[in-house]
């Protein structure tokens, strides 16, 4: 593991995965020690996107942007919210030169598969119809995410191909949660990894799916044709147990003719970017936001 990281691995919290308000306590704590983001140069707008229900956003607009990101977080599709990720959000759309729409999307298990996806997709809708409002071009819209809200904006990508909905320019997946069947060799052996390991991967989808069997949209992972979706940025982490599903979808997105961009950091675990002091979380970050930027300037 990377020197500058293990020196945190000791201050993580222990989460409880099997008891959502307990896991969204700390995660909340969690959230709130990590240092402020600057905010200079971004407008920030709590709005919501109408439907049934409605689905809370936060936007975030730098003054320079011509493209939005739709913006998923993590939290094992059982914790967070626009306060946790307020951070993440911020940064991103600073460094990314984009618009950020941050998603609140339900959480499991009180709103199971597919309450979090059809959230997602109604904001990718929404976000789409309202581009000239929100000052983009409505040709310049990515769908991103980090751990399940990669997962996520898989699906997200997915379901409009499939429904022939607003067209995404660019998806990026960032330590993505794609596959409960667990079977790839790293979903096996990390069992005892930095704040997610193999039980926890299982509670989360047990939460997500409760009896439901997985289908594409729920588990990305399970898509047999992967044709004509948006070029993809795919990011894993060594010692994360979604790494060799993150790398497998990255394969066979390139088999499908999706042109894709893969990085594996080697040294880190599930999350560790958010260490912003080492070294190598500020390369992730800054790859991520330059990949975003990329695509979106085009």
């Amino acid at each position: 593991m990377d020197p500058e990281l293990e020196a945190f691995v000791p201050f993580l919290p222990e989460t409880d995965w099997t008891d959502p308000p307990a896991a969204r306590k700390t995660y909340a704590e969690l959230a709130a020690s990590r240092p402020a983001p600057d905010l200079a140069g971004l407008e920030i707008e709590d709005r919501t996107v109408p439907g049934d229900p409605a689905v809370p956003v936060r936007i975030y607009r730098p003054h320079r942007a011509r493209g939005a990101v739709v913006w998923l977080r993590g939290g094992g599709l059982i914790m967070g919210d626009l306060e946790t990720e307020h951070p993440w959000a911020a940064r991103i759309a600073d460094s990314a030169d984009a618009v950020v729409i941050s998603v609140d999307y339900r959480a499991a298990p009180e709103h199971r598969f597919p309450a979090a996806l059809d959230d997602a997709y109604a904001v990718l809708t929404w976000t789409a119809e309202h581009a000239a409002a929100l000052g983009i071009d409505p040709e310049r819209i990515a769908v991103a995410g980090h751990s399940a809200g990669a997962g996520l904006a898989a699906a997200v990508a997915l379901r409009a191909r499939d429904e022939q909905g607003p067209p995404i320019r660019f998806q990026l997946l960032n330590e993505a949660g794609l596959d409960d069947r667990q079977e790839t060799w790293s979903a096996r052996h990390f069992t005892a990894t930095p704040w997610l390991d193999r039980d926890k991967i299982a509670q989360a989808w047990q939460h997500y799916l409760g009896p439901r069997p997985a289908t594409p949209y729920a588990a990305p992972a399970r898509a047999g044709d992967l044709s004509g979706l948006p070029p993809a940025y795919v990011a894993t982490s060594e010692f994360d147990p979604n790494r060799d599903e993150g790398i497998a979808y990255a394969l066979r997105l390139l088999q499908a003719g999706v042109p894709v961009e893969l990085h594996q950091y080697p040294g880190t675990f599930h999350g560790s970017q958010a260490i912003l002091s080492a070294a190598v979380s500020q390369r992730q970050n800054a790859d991520l936001a330059a990949a975003l930027r990329r695509a979106l300037a085009e």
